[in-house]
C-alpha cells in the first residue's frame, strides 16, 4: 500500500468547535445545529450574509456556503447564471452559484483536511474572510443586473470599476 493511503488512527478535531470561537469572537449570531452543522449571520456593507458550515468526518472536509440576502426573480435567473459564470473566472478560491430552492446567489468553498490534525484558526478565518470579501466585491454586479437593467458582462465591469474607485 502506498504511503499516501495509510490510515491514521488519530482523530481530527471538529473544526466547527473552532468556528464557534471565531464567529463568537465577531459577536455574530450563530446556531450549532448538530456536530456536523452550524449556521451564522454576518453583517456586510451591502446586506447581511448567511453562513453555513457543514463538517463531514467521513470525507474529512468542511463545506462552507455564504448566501446573499438577495432574491432573484425567476425571469432574471438566466442573466444571473451568466453573471455567476463570468464572476467565477475572476476567483482563485471558491465559486459562486445559485440556490434554486430559495432563488439566492451563494458563494461556496470546501476545505479538505485529510492528513492533518485539523484546520488552523487562521485557515478557518481566511475561509470566512475570502467569502465575505468576494460577496461584497461582486454584490454590486448582482444589483446592476437585477435592478439596473445591465447585461451581465457590463454589470461586472461596472462593479469592478466601483470597487477599484473605492480602494
Amino acid at each position: 500500500m502506498p504511503a499516501l493511503t495509510q490510515i491514521t488512527t488519530s482523530r481530527n478535531t471538529n473544526p466547527l468547535d473552532q468556528m464557534e470561537q471565531i464567529v463568537g469572537g465577531y459577536d455574530w449570531n450563530f446556531e450549532r445545529r448538530s456536530d456536523s452543522e452550524m449556521a451564522a449571520e454576518a453583517p456586510g456593507k451591502w446586506c447581511d450574509y448567511g453562513l453555513f458550515f457543514c463538517w463531514s468526518e467521513e470525507v474529512n472536509a468542511m463545506h462552507f456556503t455564504c448566501t446573499f440576502d438577495l432574491k432573484v426573480p425567476p425571469e432574471q435567473r438566466r442573466n444571473l447564471f451568466e453573471l455567476v459564470a463570468l464572476a467565477n473566472e475572476r476567483l482563485w478560491i471558491g465559486h459562486f452559484g445559485m440556490d434554486l430552492d430559495h432563488g439566492t446567489p451563494v458563494f461556496r468553498h470546501a476545505v479538505l483536511l485529510r492528513g492533518s490534525r485539523g484546520a488552523s484558526m487562521e485557515s478557518l478565518e481566511d475561509m470566512i474572510d475570502i467569502a465575505l470579501t468576494e460577496c461584497e466585491r461582486f454584490y454590486p454586479a448582482f444589483q446592476f443586473v437585477l435592478w439596473g437593467g445591465k447585461k451581465p458582462a457590463e454589470a461586472l465591469e461596472a462593479a469592478m470599476l466601483d470597487c477599484a474607485g473605492m480602494a
